[in-house]
């Protein structure tokens, strides 16, 4: 549906209601005039704001999965792009994800953390294999995974996706994405494949464990700065047999351990440093139905390195300045 710009500034009050922002605009909440509640996107910038238009709107455009956020419509009017979502009550993964519990702040269960897991898993799996045209998300990170009133997961901004033909396996295409959950072929500057995605959802994977990011923590011992991993630690506990100790402590234990362990293991197996030994999405959707087993992945290269860089802990990275 073509938006009328007057008419995105009438229902979002002037975009008055701010719900976020990131590198190429900010999104507002709007109620249209039928009471539907939508969430606006007003793209930034007349060069990054068109191609984050265009990748938008070409790849999600007619793509209607439980698992993907819908496209409602758009507004091209001169210089202003704008996108017309539906709206998630929830917000974003990471918001519900990362805030630490206090006063009424709610947790995110385990069965509902496994769910996202899968509802997630189940939406690129569709991307990469069942659109009439192979897309490659390209930015997945907990930020982009949108949670709606019963906490099912929708993928969400498509700003930076690349389309891959059924012919095609692989596309060349500019560097994009997250510091975080970048696949190490980014770096390599070959053409991309769909393992990209799953790359980047093994790292997210993680961090629904954990109930934190990535990132490490940087602590300063007798002079010398130690940065904490957490999957140098998590692939450590994996093999040793103790994923308990790597679950979201707020849950206190009340988690299924099988479960745990499962997502353990795919969360490694797609981050692989080479992207062959990665999964499938489809393959991924069904080992955590349970419909395919999983074995202990070893460990990534890139990890291992980093376990063994300096006099640190199998745990650390040492990182002296």
């Amino acid at each position: 549906m073509a938006f009328r710009y007057t008419d995105l500034v009438h229902a979002t009050k002037n975009f008055s209601d701010k719900l976020g922002g990131g590198g190429f605009g900010s999104v507002y909440k709007g109620v249209l005039s039928d009471s539907t509640c939508i969430a606006v996107k007003r793209l930034d910038g007349v060069s990054q704001g068109e191609k984050q238009f265009r990748a938008e709107v070409s790849s999600i455009g007619l793509i209607q999965h439980i698992n993907i956020v819908k496209l409602i419509g758009f507004c091209c009017e001169g210089d202003k792009r704008l996108l017309v979502y539906e709206h998630m009550i929830n917000g974003s993964l990471d918001s519900l994800l990362f805030k630490k519990s206090s006063g009424n702040d709610v947790v995110l269960n385990w069965n509902t953390r496994y769910q996202i897991t899968l509802g997630v898993a189940r939406g690129l799996s569709y991307l990469h294999q069942s659109c009439r045209e192979c897309i490659i998300h390209c930015d997945i990170k907990p930020e982009n995974i949108l949670v709606d009133a019963s906490f099912l997961p929708k993928v969400a901004d498509f700003g930076l996706a690349a389309l891959v033909g059924r012919n095609c396996s692989r596309v060349l295409t500019t560097f994009r994405g997250t510091a975080g959950y970048l696949a190490p072929e980014w770096l390599s500057g070959v053409a991309i494949t769909p393992k990209i995605d799953v790359y980047s959802f093994g790292m997210v994977l993680l961090e629904v464990i954990s109930g934190s990011r990535n990132s490490p923590e940087t602590y300063n011992t007798s002079g010398s700065y130690y940065v904490k991993y957490f999957p140098i630690q998590a692939i450590d506990k994996l093999h040793e047999g103790d994923v308990r100790s790597l679950v979201d402590p707020q849950l206190h234990g009340d988690f299924n351990l099988a479960e745990a362990e499962r997502l353990c293991k795919v969360a490694f197996w797609c981050i692989q440093d080479n992207e062959f030994d990665r999964p499938t999405m489809g393959e991924v959707v069904r080992i955590l139905e349970g419909l395919q087993d999983t074995s202990m992945p070893p460990i990534p290269r890139l990890l291992a390195a980093m376990m063994q860089e300096g006099d640190a802990p199998s745990s650390m990275l040492s990182c002296r300045c």
